[in-house]
């Protein structure tokens, strides 16, 4: 008996196709919503961290200057340049002066809500506001509105 030495195409049959279709479906149906929540817990959790190191900077110079928080005219100026125990800040160190700080690179950005990306601290609610400061007690939050939670329910503004 001799086989026939000529080669043969061969396609996938439409049952084959079908079947990887629908596997590949059934992949994105569980795959799609849980990456959509992992970019959300990743807000939730920058918002967190922001503020943490918002609040540690604030605490710091507070230690460094006698229990006084910054001001709000130039708590910007002084959590990012140095400063001398009376707060008053300056690009460069100048010994004996401005040694104090900096305490942060730059303000970091609001990572959540309507004002997404904004630097800006103030005490009142603003546009280009970020953080909302309160000076006689060294408090830092985020502005966010009363609509804006975490997945948990958790008003942005009360992190």
């Amino acid at each position: 008996m001799k086989r026939d030495t000529r080669t043969r195409t061969r396609g996938f049959s439409l049952l084959e196709v079908v079947i990887v279709v629908a596997i590949i479906a059934i992949l994105a149906a569980i795959g799609i919503p849980r990456m959509s929540r992992g970019s959300k817990g990743a807000s939730e959790s920058a918002i967190g961290g922001n503020l943490a190191v918002l609040r540690s900077a604030i605490d710091l110079y507070a230690a460094e200057h006698g229990g006084n928080f910054p001001t709000l005219a130039a708590i910007a100026d002084q959590l990012t340049k140095y400063t001398n125990f009376a707060g008053d800040a300056s690009a460069t160190k100048v010994v004996p002066t401005h040694i104090y700080g900096p305490y942060l690179r730059s303000i970091p950005p609001l990572p959540v809500g309507a004002k997404k990306g904004s630097t800006g601290i103030d005490s009142e609610d603003g546009d280009g506001i970020g953080w909302l400061y309160t000076e006689a007690s060294g408090v830092i939050k985020a502005n966010t509105t009363l609509t804006e939670k975490d997945e948990a329910n958790k008003l942005y503004s009360d992190y």
